[in-house]
């Protein structure tokens, strides 16, 4: 055997075994849960108290929730790393405009038991909605959590739908991540955001930055355009930048989709 040859089976063999490696370990690299307790709710929120509730299949999730002045609550789903502390200023930011907040902690994070896939962030999020009695109920969905709500519209139809930096699907954004893997052939959970949410029935806010390398513009541009949705473009902001946490512009889209559904008969 020439040398060529023997280098080109060990870097085929090297190829096979990253494959293999990517296809058992692929969740490790999608979901990035802070797993610790997170402190009581009203050591971090003012007014807001603990919930805890069970999903379909058995596991007991906590979560946080800040009481409204006015019937209406967002039900906030994260992206795929932190958990509910992380989101504490957004909360706060829509609490301070009198709507209720109940952000919601997947399995795995913040304490929470199991692990995270995409049918079992559905659950939850299912187990969360149940919560929720307020007459109008938003959901906000952050990256990953985007993905989450618009299933979780289908299944159960909000008042209004808000996806902050939402990617078509999590091929798409993976590819991005990793350019060189045939991400599309290795993916188990999916998040197929662009084909479901045509079918939401109920108003559609995108919300993205233009500086977001993680999800890029084009890809959320796409969600809004297969949504029918109303964008709102946040110049220069990065994925992860204060802007889209509880940045004003992000806040007065939740704060006046929340007033347009209000004064729906």
């Amino acid at each position: 055997m020439t040398t060529l040859a023997r280098t080109a089976l060990v870097v085929v063999a090297v190829l096979i075994l990253l494959v293999g490696l990517l296809w058992v370990f692929q969740r490790r690299l999608i979901y990035l849960p802070d797993r610790e307790p997170v402190p009581p709710a009203a050591a971090v929120l003012p007014g807001a108290r603990d919930l805890s509730f069970t999903t379909r299949d058995g596991l007991r999730l906590a979560a946080w929730y800040v009481p409204g002045r006015l019937d209406v609550t967002v039900l906030v789903t994260g992206g795929n790393a932190g958990n509910r502390s992380h989101r504490a200023p957004l909360a706060r930011a829509l609490a301070s405009y009198g709507l209720g907040v109940l952000l919601v902690d997947y399995r795995g994070y913040g304490g929470n038991p199991g692990s995270p896939t995409e049918e079992g962030l559905l659950l939850d999020a299912l187990a969360a909605r149940d919560q929720v009695r307020s007459r109008h109920v938003i959901y906000f969905g952050e990256s990953l959590g985007a993905a989450v709500a618009t299933r979780l519209a289908l299944e159960r139809p909000p008042g209004g739908l808000v996806l902050r930096s939402p990617f078509t699907d999590l091929a798409d954004a993976g590819q991005v991540a990793y350019p060189f893997l045939p991400v599309r052939l290795l993916l188990r959970d999916r998040f197929p955001v662009a084909r479901e949410v045509g079918r939401v029935r109920a108003p559609v806010v995108v919300v993205y930055g233009t500086g977001d390398t993680i999800v890029p513009p084009r890809l959320s541009r796409a969600v809004a355009e297969a949504a029918d949705a109303t964008t709102v473009e946040v110049a220069g902001a990065g994925h992860n930048d204060l802007a889209l946490l509880d940045g004003r512009e992000l806040v007065g889209a939740v704060v006046e989709l929340a007033d347009r559904i209000r004064r729906t008969p």
